[in-house]
């Protein structure tokens, strides 16, 4: 299968006020089509800086990274923001909904930026799929946090993104409702979406087909998952 992103001897290194902070030191890390790969690692591991680089949201310091076929590390950010658009599907912790717009609006609002001009069809189509068809016309505070978190994964799906990023998408649900997200999650990647998550859960974790750890900037160790 072919790589859907490919990092080599990525490093990021924050320059403050006082002394330079390492926290990438040299990350060498390959997810191919189709695959459900789980970051995790303790606090200051370098997880969250190691997943705002796949999700262009920030620059590695040097190495580079191959996104969907194209060099991200050399794009400036007219292109990285296409690109970003155009390949990726974002689901976060705080579910990063505008408040004044319904859901449908939401999930809609991706296609405005690539340009497409009739997508409302195609959004409604993607609530129905999530569960949300009689929450069309709902705020995000008129919804519960699950109802949110499905209401982000249809936003994430409406580009058809290569690649899905979920940076703890539990984190503020109550376990049952966590449940049943990452089903959906597990329904996704069983119809051959690539997903990568970020997750201190280790029974999230083992839903997926690797489990990537890193402690110190590093990746320490990869493991494949069982398959029950």
């Amino acid at each position: 299968m072919d790589p859907v992103l490919s990092l080599t001897d990525v490093t990021k290194t924050y320059h403050l006020s006082g002394p330079d902070v390492p926290v990438l030191g040299g990350v060498n890390l390959e997810v191919t089509q189709g695959e459900y790969v789980a970051l995790m690692g303790p606090s200051g591991s370098g997880k969250s800086t190691l997943m705002n680089i796949i999700g262009l949201l920030d620059e590695p310091t040097s190495g580079s990274y191959m996104l969907d076929g194209e060099d991200a590390s050399r794009l400036d950010d007219v292109r990285r923001a296409a690109l970003r658009n155009r390949t990726i599907g974002f689901v976060f912790q705080t579910f990063n909904l505008l408040p004044k717009m319904n859901a449908l609006q939401n999930v809609e609002l991706p296609l405005h930026y690539s340009g497409t001009t009739d997508g409302r069809e195609r959004a409604r189509a993607l609530l129905e799929r999530v569960g949300m068809a009689d929450r069309l016309d709902h705020l995000p505070q008129q919804l519960s946090g699950g109802q949110r978190q499905r209401v982000a994964i249809a936003r994430a799906l409406v580009n058809d993104p290569a690649l899905m990023l979920a940076d703890e998408p539990t984190g503020n649900l109550d376990s049952r409702t966590g449940r049943e997200i990452m089903d959906l999650f597990d329904e996704l990647h069983g119809q051959g979406r690539t997903v990568v998550l970020v997750t201190h859960d280790a029974e999230i974790a083992a839903r997926a087909g690797r489990i990537v750890r890193l402690r110190d900037g590093l990746i320490e160790q990869t493991e494949d998952v069982a398959v029950a």
